[in-house]
């Protein structure tokens, strides 16, 4: 192990993390909030370690190895989620350690899953920082790390693929960082667009940046409790649906998009798919409230559309309790707890690009049993997919699923129905953030006991880091020379 680059790794993790705070402190002092101090000495604590291990580790610029960025990404999430906690316990409004972790958890791993019942009680230093633990996480911190470190060379797409390993997709630029600093331009920029676009709908300045900041990074915290419900406006609705279905797309292709390449977006396979589910499942949820419901076109359309989309990108916002609706529609929305964004994108899941593989998959191999000698092979965009992608695809569905049983029967230890307990697994594998049951969309995960709670941050990391980059820590192979 490079531990001396890894160690670099994490100090500057660490300065990114105390930044955020930093930033968060001066909109407590402006908002006048109680909160200050706390910020402050998390930030204290998070920068003069990050600052010391980055500055004694700085001739060090050798290449990391792909178990090397597996481990150091693990180690740095778990760091940063522990260290991210802080702000909370010392301001006393989260003071215990497993739901400060757990929030914190939820936000960087963009589920947005909550243990706070009035989020309204809380300051606006609290709320800032706990949509920017989204945001950071989002894109992903070591992401934005790597836009920072232009030496680490070919170590630097190891740590690119553990924090998002899902299929490789076309870069931006032939060096690395540059890659990361584009994308996270293009981050910063729907982020702004979005805000200034929620401060004409009325939103106040406070709130149109948190939710700006957790829409983009398809993570769901928001500044009330319930949710965007709280708004009542169509307008804002639509705004951050809007919103939602650009973070789950393919940041990459956006990049294209907006230097003048938008044939590289609406020409890509995955994002016509997208756009197919999100109508697919829209009109079938649209058709079940009109026949069941005496709400209005205009708002029905609306509701299945904004509850679709927050749920497909693994958003997680709030405007109805789809709980409420009747079984058939409620299972339809627990389906496409499963599907997720697009790769490239900030959004969880299983991922679409997986989904279409494996679905063009199923069906050719219906074809090879008619036609035994016949050669079908798999075509994405048009090329052939490889068959160790196949095989790479195959295993993480595989890998999901039973992942997923068998965490729905550990945690049925810890909460009362089975309904529950599918529901919040399903919910933090996928970073999505309301489930089902005593977890659903107006209600939260305080019942749920303290080992509930850490097994559930595990799983939240899990599914954030696409399981391959967790697991493999646990594979004897890994500790082998």
């Amino acid at each position: 192990m490079n531990f001396k680059l890894i160690i670099r790794l994490i100090g500057l993790l660490l300065l990114v993390e105390g930044m955020g705070m930093l930033l968060s402190m001066v909109v407590a002092i402006i908002s006048g909030g109680d909160d200050v101090k706390a910020l402050g000495i998390s930030a204290f604590i998070c920068l003069l370690p990050g600052i010391a291990a980055f500055l004694l580790t700085s001739k060090y610029t050798n290449h990391l190895s792909r178990r090397e960025g597996f481990f150091a990404v693990t180690l740095g999430w778990l760091l940063i989620s522990f260290l991210g906690s802080l702000p909370f316990i010392f301001s006393g409004y989260i003071p215990s350690l497993t739901d400060a972790f757990f929030e914190t958890m939820s936000g960087f791993t963009t589920t947005g899953s909550s243990v706070v019942n009035n989020i309204e009680s809380f300051p606006r230093g609290l709320l800032f920082w706990r949509a920017m633990t989204q945001w950071l996480g989002g894109m992903g911190i070591i992401v934005l790390a790597l836009s920072f470190l232009p030496g680490v060379g070919m170590g630097g797409l190891h740590l690119y693929n553990a924090e998002s390993p899902g299929m490789s997709v076309d870069k931006v630029s032939p060096r690395l960082y540059k890659t990361a600093r584009r994308i996270w331009g293009i981050y910063v920029f729907f982020t702004l667009l979005e805000m200034i676009l929620l401060m004409f709908g009325g939103m106040n300045w406070f709130d149109s940046i948190c939710h700006s900041l957790t829409t983009m990074a398809t993570g769901g915290f928001s500044t009330k409790q319930a949710s965007i419900a709280f708004f009542q406006s169509p307008y804002i609705e639509y705004v951050i649906t809007l919103f939602m279905i650009i973070a789950g797309s393919n940041f990459t292709l956006l990049f294209f998009t907006l230097v003048g390449k938008p044939s590289k977006l609406f020409h890509d396979e995955e994002f016509r798919d997208y756009l197919l589910f999100i109508l697919g499942f829209t009109v079938l949820i649209f058709g079940g409230l009109l026949l069941t419901t005496d709400t209005g076109i205009e708002q029905s359309i609306r509701s299945s559309l904004f509850t679709v989309v927050s749920v497909l990108t693994t958003t997680g916002f709030v405007t109805s309790d789809y709980l409420l609706w009747v079984p058939v529609l409620t299972i339809l929305v627990f389906a496409i707890f499963f599907f997720g964004g697009s790769t490239g994108s900030t959004g969880g899941g299983i991922k679409i690009m997986r989904i279409i593989l494996l679905l063009k998959n199923s069906y050719y191999e219906l074809r090879r049993m008619i036609h035994p000698h016949a050669v079908i092979p798999v075509r994405f965009n048009k090329l052939c997919v490889e068959p160790k992608i196949m095989n790479n695809v195959l295993a993480f569905f595989m890998f999901y699923v039973c992942i997923f049983f068998i965490s729905s029967i550990i945690l049925m230890i810890f909460v009362p129905d089975m309904a529950t307990s599918m529901g919040a697994v399903a919910t933090c594998m996928g970073n999505i953030g309301p489930g089902l049951g005593t977890v659903g969309p107006v209600f939260t995960f305080s019942h749920i006991p303290d080992a509930g709670k850490w097994f559930l941050s595990f799983l939240m990391m899990l599914g954030r880091l696409e399981l391959f980059t967790v697991l493999v820590i646990f594979s004897p192979a890994f500790w082998t020379k």
